[in-house]
């Protein structure tokens, strides 16, 4: 009898902890784990873009996180070194990952061009956050959308400002060869043209290019009032300080691409006068709060103008993931495009390419006594 009721008081405890265990709010059981993966240049000249939006895209996933959402998120952040080889390498790592439900990538324009078809090959969608060539989205890929806008967007106003308000009449092209630079020729000939000015020269050069000497030196003869630079970091500091160094005292400008502290590092007291277009700010309580946050987060890094970006993108990301689950990663590219996000970029919808259509009105950037400063127009 003794035996009968202790095996009785046994399964009545099993019972009682089973209905107990039943009975456990979901957020005390384990949430399901999940991938996202972030790809960018955060190794050589261009690191500073990278890491400022890779701590976005960090900031975004540890704020999920802490507010109960319905998966536990982990990080993968990968340098692509904005190379499109590495880039490559860091896309087929990231899809093979079977834990990796989505991405944000590229600050590079052809970097983001060599790994779209890895991440349309896997169904794997990836938003890119800072990549502006128009030919992105023109492929419509639907694994891939874009937060950012494309270089036409920029070129455009920034050609009507020189034409008008910079009042140049002749303006001389130099860019690099890679998809990046030959769209900014092509805009930027188109726009300024439009606008009444006339482009005088059209160098373009490999990516890695050190020596704009003999080009220069002919350009002097043909007087231009300013030289438009349709590459990035790299090279735009090389070509500003030969500019100077052989007499050509005049305003070179370019879109985003090199609004960076390290074009100035490069180009020396020679930067000075060097003017860019940027998106304008847009100030909104969303970014106000994505930047205190982060500023809170203590990050290493400061922001890079392209936090925000990978921020929006990552949050995009969540809320879509949220929305249709991992399952089936068709539905949570369709969901991407879909969605209607209210973030620190503003609202963001997106076209049936994948590209965002929020309005872009730029600013225009000048160093002045070794730094960036708004310029007043």
């Amino acid at each position: 009898m003794k035996e009968l009721i202790m095996r009785r008081r046994t399964i009545l405890a099993g019972l009682m902890l089973s209905a107990t265990m039943t009975a456990m709010p979901a957020a005390a059981q384990e949430k399901p784990h999940i991938k996202l993966g972030f790809i960018g240049p955060i190794s050589g000249g261009n690191a500073q873009q990278g890491l400022g939006a890779r701590n976005g895209f960090l900031l975004a996933i540890e704020q999920a996180n802490a507010s109960g959402y319905p998966y536990q998120v982990e990080s993968t952040a990968l340098d692509d070194a904005s190379d499109p080889q590495t880039g490559v390498a860091a896309a087929l790592k990231l899809v093979n990952d079977p834990g990796v439900v989505a991405a944000i990538g590229h600050w590079n324009s052809p970097v983001a061009l060599a790994t779209m078809p890895v991440f349309n090959r896997f169904q794997v969608p990836m938003i890119v956050w800072g990549a502006i060539s128009p030919k992105i989205t023109e492929q419509n890929l639907p694994e891939i959308t874009r937060v950012t806008p494309t270089l036409v967007t920029e070129n455009k106003p920034l050609a009507d400002w020189a034409a008008t308000k910079l009042g140049a009449k002749k303006i001389a092209i130099i860019a690099d060869t890679s998809d990046y630079g030959t769209s900014n020729t092509e805009a930027f000939d188109k726009f300024f043209t439009d606008a009444g000015g006339k482009i005088v020269g059209k160098d373009l050069f490999p990516v890695g290019t050190v020596d704009f000497r003999t080009t220069l030196t002919k350009l002097r003869e043909t007087a231009p009032d300013a030289i438009y630079f349709g590459g990035v970091i790299a090279e735009a500091g090389i070509l500003r300080k030969q500019m100077v160094e052989i007499g050509l005292k005049i305003p070179m400008i370019g879109i985003s691409g090199f609004y960076d502290p390290e074009f100035i590092t490069l180009a020396g007291a020679a930067a000075d006068g060097t003017m860019v277009s940027y998106p304008a700010s847009q100030s909104n309580p969303r970014l106000e709060k994505m930047n205190a946050d982060y500023k809170a987060r203590a990050f290493v890094e400061e922001t890079s103008p392209y936090t925000k970006y990978a921020f929006d993108a990552t949050n995009i990301l969540l809320a879509a993931i949220k929305e249709t689950g991992i399952e089936d990663k068709e539905a949570l590219a369709k969901a991407i495009r879909a969605i209607k996000y209210d973030g620190a970029l503003g609202e963001t919808t997106f076209d049936t390419n994948g590209q965002t259509q929020i309005p872009v009105a730029i600013e225009i950037k000048e160093v002045r006594n070794g730094t960036w400063e708004t310029h007043s127009q």
